[in-house]
């Protein structure tokens, strides 16, 4: 089972910028994305990118601002978000997907997710 840890969370006022890690203990070749889940709210998916050719796809509320990107060489992705909004305040979590050529948005198409790190965003 391949653990994921994620870092890079914490408080920003609105309009900054963070960006946030996820490092596999193992290669991956499957897609990996992000989600977050605000209290009392599902989770949403934010972002997800196919390991090999770096296809990407974004949520509607988060393209343009919000970039996914991963390094092959570490087994790590990355989420840079900028102008960030108090509504993106939620803990974000990073999955690996269950598919090689396929990106999905149904957190049950992942089988693996890191222990999650709080954004606060401020007004």
């Amino acid at each position: 089972q391949v653990q994921l840890v994620e870092s890079g969370g914490g408080f920003m006022q609105a309009g900054g910028s963070l960006r946030l890690s996820c490092s596999a203990s193992e290669r991956t070749f499957t897609s990996m994305g992000w989600f977050r889940q605000a209290p009392g709210k599902e989770r949403e998916f934010v972002a997800a990118i196919r390991w090999t050719g770096g296809i990407t796809d974004y949520a509607s509320s988060v393209k343009g601002r919000f970039t996914i990107s991963r390094d092959v060489v570490k087994n790590t992705i990355y989420l840079q978000m900028n102008n960030l909004k108090p509504e993106d305040t939620a803990v974000y979590y990073c999955g690996r997907g269950r598919y090689i050529s396929t990106l999905t948005r149904t957190p049950d198409d992942f089988d693996s997710w890191g222990q999650g790190t709080q954004v606060t965003v401020s007004s």
